[in-house]
């Protein structure tokens, strides 16, 4: 009996050190933790419990028979983060680099397997080499069976990525159909083709770190939604995002403690909005207000920088926010901010987050670059994504809220819930001096009377009290209150329910 058990405790202490001692120093001398170390620390202490640890490759071409290792390259199981279930898989680079096999990619399958069945999240790290040429077309066909159930899990269980070493190729599509992908700066990169054969293709030289690094997929490409300085920051980040989440799509989001006033009052905010109407704002400022214990997490920073979207929470609860930047681009909805703030409420809905949407936006950037870019097709996936929100959805006017940004910006026609304004709002078709130039064409000639027009325009138009009217506006709020009038509203939208028509799936213009 102590002879197998002896045995057992060799495997396993051979399992845990990976491609062996040089390689783990090799990659600590990177700044870059173990995929074991990098499970502890995402990880409850104590709480992980590891599947297929003995696990070795089938292949024997190439000399693979004599290069088989515990694991495969992948460290599997489920563990906790602050007491709920959470399954996930660490590749270790330091075993034959990571690469992908047939049995490495079984491995992960019935990670996600279990978390679909058990309705319970799944995270990624991911640190590898690519597919295991050795195996050839069984490690292509790995990739694709993880793929498949990607796409299956999705909008059932979310699903994260944290990109902490190399990712290229064929790998790069398993983490864009999750949820979320997280970087680390200086020590990870994506890209579906290396800077080799971008030199050789193309003639372009370019870097790894340019062609697919942190910055790159989180300023440019939008495939990022956060970057951090290190292993350990980036992994602590994703505890607090996943604190957020429900643990999937049948279950609400988590309730906390929470040591903040629902009725606080916040006098600040009576003076956010400047005096001239082109002078910018930090919105940033009213969702820090509105959060409970001003404490906010923001998705996409560096990108879009126009558009601002994250979590919150309100009297506990977890908060989707949505939310025109003034200080860029003076707000304006556009391309890339309109595609950041669809796919943000689409992740909501399908996870029954609430989501507030603040507003202060002039309208769609002008420009041949965004029409030949496709601005209607990219703006009208935002308004798709409004118009087929069943949770609960309350919007707060703040200043402009001009032509079709006004609709697609989560408006009453559209399905919001509840809608309030400040006083300062200015809901019209357009600008007074735009639309007295419009109107009063043949005056033009006369910049006195222009000027006497616009100035009548403003007073008539320029206010939330029309929209108020007609009830596309369900009050007008004083600034001070709306954190009180917001947290009230979302308390009588929680028995909120839907029916909605039955079909196969959308036909979301992407």
């Amino acid at each position: 009996m102590h002879t197998i058990l002896d045995q057992l405790e060799t495997r396993r202490a051979e399992a845990r050190r990976g491609g062996g001692q040089e390689r783990i120093d090799a990659q600590h001398a990177k700044g870059k933790l173990t995929a074991r170390e990098r499970i502890d620390v995402l990880l409850d202490e104590g709480s992980f419990e590891e599947y297929g640890m003995l696990v070795t490759h089938c292949a024997t071409d190439f000399s693979m028979a004599s290069q088989k290792m515990a694991s495969d390259g992948v460290v599997t199981g489920w563990g906790t983060i602050n007491g709920r279930l959470v399954y996930v898989f660490s590749q270790d680079i330091t075993v034959l680099g990571g690469s992908l096999s047939e049995t490495h990619a079984r491995k992960i399958c019935k990670i996600m397997d279990m978390a679909v069945r058990n309705g319970a999240p799944v995270i990624g790290l991911n640190d590898s080499g690519g597919a295991r040429i050795q195996e050839g077309v069984a490690s292509l066909a790995g990739y694709a069976d993880v793929f498949k159930r990607n796409a299956e899990a999705s909008g059932v269980i979310p699903q994260i990525s944290v990109i902490m070493g190399p990712c290229a190729g064929g790998a790069v599509y398993s983490p864009a159909m999750t949820d979320f992908i997280f970087m680390v700066r200086d020590s990870s990169y994506m890209f579906v083709t290396g800077p080799d054969v971008v030199k050789t293709v193309t003639n372009e030289v370019v870097t790894a770190e340019e062609l697919g690094g942190a910055d790159t997929h989180t300023q440019k490409s939008s495939v990022a939604d956060g970057a951090y300085e290190n292993d350990i920051e980036t992994l602590e980040q994703v505890r607090r995002l996943f604190d957020f989440l429900p643990l999937n799509n049948r279950e609400k989001p988590p309730e906390r403690p929470f040591f903040d006033d629902p009725s606080r009052i916040e006098m600040r905010l009576d003076t956010l909005v400047p005096v001239s109407a082109s002078s910018p704002y930090d919105m940033k400022e009213l969702v820090l207000a509105i959060a409970d214990e001003g404490d906010f997490f923001e998705i996409q920073e560096a990108f879009a920088g126009n558009i601002i979207t994250g979590f919150l929470r309100i009297e506990g609860q977890t908060v989707g926010v949505v939310a025109n930047q003034p200080r860029v681009l003076a707000g304006c909805l556009d391309i890339n901010s309109s595609r950041k703030a669809a796919r943000f409420v689409r992740f909501c809905d399908a996870f029954s987050i609430p989501i507030l949407t603040l507003v202060d936006v002039p309208g769609f950037l002008p420009g041949t670059e965004q029409e030949y870019g496709g601005l209607i097709k990219h703006g009208a996936k935002l308004l798709f994504a409004y118009s087929q929100a069943t949770v609960p959805m309350v919007t707060l006017i703040t200043r402009k809220a001009y032509g079709g940004a006004y609709d697609v910006m989560a408006s009453k026609h559209i399905g919001a819930d509840v809608n309030y304004a400040w006083p300062t709002a200015e809901i019209a078709v357009m600008g007074a001096k735009g639309a007295t130039e419009i109107l009063y064409r043949s005056e033009l000639g006369d910049p006195g009377k222009i000027a006497e027009r616009t100035k009548d325009h403003e007073e008539r138009f320029a206010n939330p009290f029309i929209a108020a009217e007609r009830g596309f506006i369900d009050e007008v709020i004083m600034p001070h209150s709306s954190r009180k009038r917001i947290a009230r509203a979302f308390a009588t939208l929680r028995g909120k329910s839907v029916e909605t028509r039955w079909k196969k799936h959308d036909t979301i213009p992407l």
